[in-house]
């Protein structure tokens, strides 16, 4: 079941640990540590390419393949295709948790 991820998602988003859109990741980079970025599964090459060579020169995680709209109903939008998180023990959490629900081991 794919809840666990999301559900966190949620959580994070309260938290206040969570960063949405294209515009606000790239304004918040270089300005804050950021310690994971998800990208929907629709975002566009040329967005993608940008950001994962971000994540790539500052040794960032990311998570990738999640529809849009599983990410914006997760925290309370119709749809998004890319949030980073600021907080590295929700990161870590999140990484799990996109593992344990996503991998096909």
């Amino acid at each position: 079941m794919k809840n666990s991820f999301l559900q966190f998602l949620s959580l994070v988003k309260r938290s206040g640990n969570l960063i949405e859109g294209y515009n606000r990741c790239k304004e918040i980079m270089g300005k804050k540590k950021i310690h994971l970025f998800i990208f929907s599964e629709e975002l566009s090459i040329r967005s993608k390419n940008e950001f994962v060579e971000y994540c790539k020169t500052n040794s960032i995680p990311y998570i990738e393949g999640i529809s849009k709209s599983e990410l914006g109903l997760s925290i309370g939008r119709e749809e998004i295709n890319i949030l980073c998180i600021l907080d590295k023990n929700m990161s870590d959490k999140l990484i799990k948790c996109y593992h344990d629900n996503y991998s096909n081991s």
